[in-house]
This record gives C-alpha cells, structure tokens and sequence, in this order.
C-alpha cells in the first residue's frame, strides 16, 4: 500500500534507538570530499545512457542486472534533489554497496559521507537487510570507513516492524528509505546513530505538489523549515 510517513513515527523510531552501544560515532567528516572508486563500466554513467546500452545490446528489461542497474541509477537520481551526490560503483566487486558520495546538509559544516545498498524487491523485507547493510561498513571503499559514515538502504517496499526495531537498535548510523521503481519516495526513517552525525533536527514532511492532481503529495526532508534541496 501506498502511503506517506509521518513525521511521529520518524521520531517514535528515533526515540527508541539505543542511546550508547559500543563506541558512539563521531560527527568529523574529511572537509575535502572522498574520491570515489571508477565505476564498474564504461558503457553507461546514468539512468539515460545505461536505457540506450539497454536498447543497443538488447538487454531484456526482466532481467536481474536490468531490474537492478536501472533501480539504482533511479535511486542515484531521486536522491540527487535530495541534495546527495553519489556515484555508482556496483558492480561484481562492489561488496554489497551500490553508491557511494556525500550528503550537503544544512545542520553540517562538512559533507556526510553516505553508502547505499539498493533493494528493487518484490517479496516482503525483514531485518536481515539491516544486518547485510552493516555488513558492508568493513568493506566499504577508501574514503568511506571508519566513523561518521551514513549507511543508507533504499528499497521498493516498506520497512516492517523487524526492520524498524533492527535499525533503531543498531550501532551504526543507518536510514532506509522507501523508493519505488519510479524513483518517488514514499517512506524515510532513521536511527539515533543518524541523528548523532549530521541528521538531528532535519524532520520528514509532506508537500502537495500540484502536478496534474490537485491532491497530489511527495514526501520532503526539511531543516529549520526550510525543504532540503540542491541548492
């Protein structure tokens, strides 16, 4: 089902976090940005190029590395208004990670470094995918390991009770957003551990667009009331 969440249930899941467990997570951030890894290939570097690639090498649009490839660069682009730069570099080697940039936010003096795993699924989610998504913090690229790093899992279904509960007790800062096949966004929590290095005090709203349909809504991300966006 479709649906947007409330700001209430953002801070329900955060209150909830565990406030200490093992070592807690620095806010200081490189001030030069990480440069990331060269992508997988050579034949596509976006949404655009990888559906010409697609076309040219007849690449069956029902296949697991289309589904897959084309739900990441969707990602990539849905969370670029978001004000998140990212780069992909999934691949066979990627060790579970998709994306890999920083995250401009306005309650940061420095860019948030942020990892993405990419979920286009069809069957029902459970925590499992917060424990692969820790999983990838070891192995994450040069410029993305230690403290003070954003994991992020951006799936088409909604997380479940097990997922919240694993996310807000986990020790790493993790959020988890819900975006479908076309990229629009319909879900967006985090944990305590989020809060601690750069997402205190931004809030989850819901804006009425006015494209097409009157009633029509999008989930936003705001700070200080004033909605996160590229500037």
């Amino acid at each position: 089902m479709r649906y947007l969440l409330s700001s209430l249930l953002l801070r329900s899941l955060r209150d909830i976090s565990p406030k200490c467990a093992s070592r807690p997570f620095s806010s200081a951030t490189p001030v030069s940005p990480p440069i990331p890894p060269r992508s997988p290939t050579s034949n596509h570097h976006d949404l655009t190029s990888f559906l010409s690639y697609a076309a040219r090498t007849s690449l069956s649009p029902t296949s697991t590395t289309y589904v897959g490839t084309h739900y990441e660069y969707t990602v990539l682009e849905t969370l670029r208004h978001l004000s998140l730069d990212l780069t992909r570099i999934g691949g066979r080697q990627d060790l579970g990670i998709d994306l890999v940039g920083t995250w401009n936010l306005p309650s940061s003096p420095h860019p948030l470094r942020v990892i993405v795993q990419c979920k286009a699924l069809k069957a029902k989610v459970g925590p499992n995918l917060i424990r692969e998504l820790e999983g990838t913090f070891p192995g994450a690229p040069v410029g993305w390991r230690g403290e003070g790093v954003l994991g992020i899992l951006a799936s088409t279904k909604e997380a479940t009770k097990g997922v919240r509960d694993a996310l807000a007790k986990s020790r790493y800062p993790l959020m988890w957003i819900l975006a479908e096949l076309d990229g629009e966004i319909r879900q967006a929590l985090w944990n305590r551990r989020a809060g601690e290095i750069g997402l205190e005090g931004v809030n989850v709203e819901v804006k009425y667009t006015g494209e097409g349909d009157p009633h029509s809504k999008a989930l936003v991300l705001t700070w200080d009331g004033k909605e996160i966006k590229p500037s």
